[in-house]
């Protein structure tokens, strides 16, 4: 009785220096009870290799797993079905995919049978590397023994025929268990109902959604997000907005997402006003802007011509903004004709620390060459550090704009020496500017560098 006390209390001890992310006092624990003749058992060790887990991955897991088989093999401990789930979940977490099918067959050498939850994070671990196929035959076995799936078995099966490309597999197999009496919950019909919006099945998703309201569930707030914005994608407005009009009416309380869906949605269309009035409700709601929310409304005051607005909601909250939002305030005042007042945007960001990327500079670059500044054009790419195809697409049509081709010839064998891709509109503007202006030396040599660019490419 003592013994299991002893055991009891130090378990309770390292799970909650474990809960505290204290696991050097964990481990310490650990070595001062073996020292004091209290005896671990496989709980202890379960509960720190899951600790290292979660909180340092898989391989600091598996050294302690490793370091610590002396001591479990004197204190008479031996791994059991837990300690090899909670290792192959970690290695699949972390996207080892190959070591999670090490661990299992390591499981099977030492003779542990596998449970149902290793069976789903094994069906996890096969269709996260494309290999379907095997995950169907992990459940067939496991259905073969006796094992009864839960609706973690269910959903893991769905989710991987989802994002596989088998939707048809997901259905069936739906259709299947429901036939067999399984009570599937919510999440279920969510993950299959997304699975159908992805693959552009709107229709059978619509219908999944009438099937979720007879099976007694109530549609939540992910459903309806979900169908709404697979509408708005497939270019049924009316129906998304159908759906959101729905959901007021039924009294959902909608989150960032579902708000964000609609407000995008009546930006595409040019329905500016109803985009405003929904900004307006979300933020009336009382609703937490996450980074996404945020920048939709930047995108939104930006396309109304109100970027005053959008730079206070940024100065507002600049510790939050990102990289898009700097290039959502960019391209707005250039649209807008103010270039030179988005050139000291820029650079005031970058000063107070916020994050830009090159969107925000191929803004810059696209407005002065459109402007025929080529000069400040010139100015901003020397000064950007990392380029991409847009950025020299824009510069060389600029340049061919003001009969600068020699110098857009130049650009274009930059991009092919540094492996960049370029519209062939752009490499045909130089050619026939280079033609046009009797560079035809210049012409031919340019032509049989695209033309050897384009045949190593293949």
């Amino acid at each position: 009785m003592v013994c299991r006390l002893s055991t009891r209390l130090l378990n309770i001890s390292i799970a909650s220096f474990c809960k505290t992310q204290e696991l050097n006092k964990a481990e310490k624990a650990l070595i001062d009870a073996r020292k004091l003749g209290y005896s671990p058992d496989i709980v202890t060790y379960n509960t720190l290799i899951s600790a290292y887990c979660h909180l340092h991955g898989f391989d600091a897991a598996y050294n302690f797993f490793n370091e610590t088989s002396d001591a479990m093999r004197q204190d008479r401990v031996t791994p059991d079905v837990v300690t090899f789930n909670t290792l192959i979940a970690g290695a699949t977490r972390d996207r080892l995919l190959l070591v999670s099918l090490y661990m299992f067959a390591k499981m099977l050498r030492t003779g542990i049978l596998p449970d149902i939850w290793t069976c789903n994070t094994l069906m996890n671990c096969y269709f996260k590397t494309g290999r379907p196929q095997e995950a169907i035959r992990v459940h067939q076995k496991f259905l073969l023994d006796g094992l009864s799936p839960c609706a973690t078995t269910i959903n893991t099966m769905i989710n991987g025929f989802c994002e596989n490309g088998y939707v048809s597999n997901a259905l069936r197999m739906f259709w299947n268990y429901q036939r067999r009496g399984f009570s599937l919950p919510i999440i279920t019909y969510n993950i299959l109902i997304n699975g159908l919006c992805k693959s552009g099945r709107l229709y059978e998703a619509r219908n999944m959604l009438k099937e979720l309201e007879k099976s007694g569930h109530k549609p939540n707030v992910i459903t309806y997000t979900t169908v709404m914005k697979c509408c708005f994608r497939s270019g049924k407005i009316d129906q998304g907005f159908k759906i959101f009009r729905d959901m007021k009416r039924d009294g959902y309380t909608f989150d960032s997402y579902a708000y964000c869906t609609a407000i995008s949605a009546f930006i595409k269309v040019g329905m500016k006003k109803e985009a405003n009035d929904c900004t307006g409700q979300m933020i009336k709601s009382g609703i937490r802007l996450d980074m996404v929310s945020y920048n939709t409304i930047a995108n939104l005051y930006c396309k109304q011509g109100k970027c005053l607005d959008a730079m206070s909601l940024i100065s507002e909250r600049s510790s939050e903004s990102d990289e898009y939002t700097c290039a959502i305030l960019i391209d707005g005042l250039c649209k807008m004709g103010y270039v030179d007042e988005a050139v000291e945007k820029l650079k005031q960001m970058e000063e107070d620390g916020q994050k830009t990327n090159s969107v925000a500079y191929n803004c810059l670059i696209d407005r002065f060459c459109k402007e025929g500044r080529l000069e400040s054009a010139w100015q901003v790419f020397s000064e950007m550090e990392v380029k991409d195809s847009f950025t020299y697409t824009s510069l060389i049509h600029g340049l061919c704009k003001n009969q600068n081709f020699r110098l857009a010839s130049k650009l274009i064998l930059s991009c092919i020496n540094d492996g960049t891709q370029v519209p062939r509109s752009a490499n045909r503007a130089v050619l026939r500017g280079l033609r046009a202006s009797g560079a035809k030396r210049e012409e031919k040599d340019l032509k049989s560098k695209i033309r050897l660019a384009r045949y190593l490419r293949r």
